[in-house]
């Protein structure tokens, strides 16, 4: 017998080891732990990021928020996770109108870092160039100037009238209603329409 069929009852334990903790671990991924004001409060840390503490006992220094459906459901079904690089998911909140007023604020304002998205309410020009697009825009937060790319999804319809434009650093605008737009505008957005 060889060195490594030596070793092969020890490779097959830890095969049968990490297994099972695959499995228990994908079985917690699977299973939906509701957050309400009942089993979690949520508090500001002094750094302003939000911490939570949970009725069982479990405190986290410091938790993200991420929405299931960003775009089209902001306030319901939203993700609390772990602060790390895993971002193991600790809960989700089903409907964040369920929690007290000051509890919601929180959350608001952790959803507005973490999905800034400024409103283009004035397209002042567009212009294509190698391959890219070079935008002067007027956004709920001022004047911006940003590129994208011209193939793939910078520009996508998000409805009918809806666009949500992301430039080549992953920043997103939103366009709400393409229609409200100048007959000049919506012509500098043909390229992408």
């Amino acid at each position: 017998m060889n060195e490594y069929e030596n070793n092969m009852p020890d490779l097959l334990d830890l095969q049968e080891f990490d297994e099972e903790a695959l499995k228990k671990e994908s079985e917690e991924l699977l299973e939906m732990r509701p957050l309400t004001k009942e089993n979690a409060a949520f508090s500001r840390t002094e750094g302003g990021f939000l911490a939570l503490k949970m009725s069982d006992g479990h405190k986290y220094d410091r938790v993200n928020v991420y929405l299931t459906f960003p775009l089209t459901n902001p306030e319901e079904f939203i993700s609390i996770r772990e602060a790390d690089e895993k971002a193991k998911e600790i809960g989700i909140i089903e409907q964040l109108s369920l929690l007290s007023k000051d509890q919601q604020e929180m959350i608001r304002e952790q959803v507005r870092l973490r999905y800034f998205m400024p409103v283009i309410t004035k397209v002042l020009d567009v212009k294509e160039e190698y391959g890219h697009a070079y935008w002067s825009v007027v956004t709920t937060y001022g004047s911006v100037r940003f590129t994208t790319q011209m193939s793939g999804d910078a520009v996508i319809s998000l409805s009918d009238s809806r666009l949500l434009v992301t430039d080549i650093d992953g920043n997103r605008y939103e366009i709400p209603d393409f229609y409200q737009l100048s007959v000049a505008e919506r012509k500098k957005l043909d390229l992408f329409i």
